[in-house]
């Protein structure tokens, strides 16, 4: 397990790192039980070859891997935190074309509130980025400033029976906001333009679940639509984007599942950028992954008594 943990973490992180009940990018309004703590190592892969058309042998591999972990535990019945840190980030840039660490994710959830009378459950979370990796503008993936970002996500689910969400038909839609803390920030080195204008954005998903006594399989549907986007000067990704996510999870263990799955992008390929003070990349290569291979794994750390629990002990409760 340890060997696999390791692995996993020098694989990849995307749009969000969601550790706690729910799939791989929507988040479920339900939280975990309180004592119960968990952790999720994720890994996401794209890589391509690209050449420039204006010139012969110059082939180049380009790699997107990044690797994250989530920590997420149930302080009460409604609420439930997570510290997420990005363990591995390709940056395309510099002698070692990679950082580690990366930046560091926190969120507060407040959820499992189930409406009267009916099968759906809403919750809120707060989440906050902090910069603490030594690069941000990162080519292939959702823009970052290198700032202190915030934002917020509404949740509504649906599960078929509430009183046991994980063994029925699930059903999860969730709506964000996320701003950047961007003014002043200048996002290259070769250029003295800053941004003027707070970057903000919207995050949207929708996703279901169907669960079996071993497997479950879901789809996913996710993306963003920019309210205010950054300078498309000296900014990556400045272009919406909307991605298709099937995933298989693996009961191994009470306490244990196996994830993979795969990002399929939805959205053109069109580039907004004017590589004006930034390197300019092959045309080839698009602005967003057009695919993605993402895998993982999440262990229940605590309450230790889920690795004594029998057969019998789980059917009388």
């Amino acid at each position: 397990l340890l060997l696999l943990l390791i692995t996993l973490t020098t694989g990849g992180y995307a749009n969000g790192l969601n550790g706690g009940r729910g799939l791989t990018y929507v988040k479920s309004a339900w939280n975990l039980k309180p004592g119960y703590l968990t952790l999720y190592a994720r890994s996401q892969v794209f890589g391509k070859v690209a050449e420039w058309p204006s010139s012969t042998n110059s082939a180049v591999s380009y790699w997107n891997i990044q690797g994250a972990l989530s920590f997420n535990y149930g302080i009460s019945d409604h609420i439930e935190v997570a510290i997420s840190p990005i363990m591995y980030q390709d940056t395309q840039r510099g002698e070692k074309k990679y950082m580690m660490p990366g930046d560091l994710l926190m969120g507060l959830k407040f959820g499992s509130y189930n409406i009267k009378g009916s099968s759906l459950t809403w919750g809120v979370s707060v989440d906050t980025r902090f910069p603490t990796g030594k690069e941000a503008n990162i080519v292939f993936e959702p823009y970052n400033a290198g700032a202190v970002e915030w934002g917020f996500t509404g949740m509504l689910s649906y599960s078929k029976d509430p009183l046991y969400p994980e063994e029925n038909l699930n059903v999860d839609f969730n709506l964000g906001y996320l701003n950047h803390n961007d003014v002043g920030k200048k996002l290259s080195d070769n250029s003295n333009i800053s941004v003027t204008s707070m970057t903000q954005e919207l995050l949207y998903g929708f996703g279901i679940k169907i669960p079996t006594s071993d497997f479950d399989f879901s789809v996913e549907l996710y993306g963003n639509s920019f309210i205010q986007k950054p300078p498309k000067e000296t900014a990556y990704s400045v272009e919406n984007y909307l991605y298709l996510t099937p995933m298989i999870n693996y009961q191994a263990y009470r306490w244990l599942i196996l994830k993979v799955g795969a990002d399929f992008r939805l959205s053109s390929n069109k580039d907004e950028t004017t590589y004006e003070y930034i390197n300019p990349f092959p045309p080839s290569l698009p602005n967003y992954p057009s695919w993605r291979i993402n895998f993982g794994m999440n262990i229940v750390l605590l309450p230790t008594s889920v690795y004594k629990v029998s057969d019998k002990d789980v059917l009388i409760k």
